[in-house]
């Protein structure tokens, strides 16, 4: 059974599969209209967090990875580093997101934490069609230097936001998966 977000990506996908004029279709994983979709689901359930108070209040510190992005060392990297990088972030961005799910929260609060959830999975579907391998964490259990902690729940979506506007889009705008046959 496909969920909103999820027949609204296929529907995407085939429009631009079908559109005139393209001599062959544009890779699903290439089309940024997709990544957008999943950006404003994402910024929606940060309003929602940012608009609750006392259901959306936390008692625990979550780990982020970072957002900023320094173009030269971005540009330095080669893209199966950018691409671990990102892995490395949705895979912590999992963690913090779905540890919400142990807090009681309201149904709306809760259906945010769901499709946000779904969403991340979407996302690393895209991603793992770059042909890049799966994000593995390292078995130490040293702080990574490419996190933060933030303290409320509305800062974690925020975070979740901002690294999709940023990483992930640079990452699946450089693919060269996606320049392949574009003269």
């Amino acid at each position: 059974m496909f969920h909103g977000s999820g027949l609204f990506a296929l529907l995407l996908m085939v429009l631009e599969w079908t559109r005139p004029g393209l001599s062959s279709p544009l890779r699903p994983i290439c089309d940024l209209r997709v990544l957008d979709h999943y950006i404003k689901e994402a910024w929606d359930a940060e309003a929602a967090m940012r608009a609750c108070k006392e259901d959306c209040s936390s008692a625990t510190n979550f780990t982020v990875p970072l957002t900023r992005v320094d173009f030269d060392d971005w540009e330095a990297m080669n893209i199966e580093e950018q691409a671990q990088e990102v892995k490395s972030g949705i895979h912590v961005l999992n963690e913090a997101i779905g540890s919400l799910q142990a807090f009681n929260q309201t149904d709306v609060i809760q259906s945010h934490i769901d499709a946000t959830l779904r969403n991340i999975v979407s996302i690393r579907q895209v991603l793992r069609s770059l042909s890049i391998p799966e994000y593995v964490p390292p078995t130490s259990g040293g702080e990574d230097k490419e996190t933060q902690k933030v303290s409320s729940i509305s800062e974690l979506f925020q975070i979740h936001v901002n690294f999709l506007r940023g990483k992930v889009r640079l990452l699946l705008a450089s693919a060269p998966v996606c320049h392949q046959g574009v003269s």
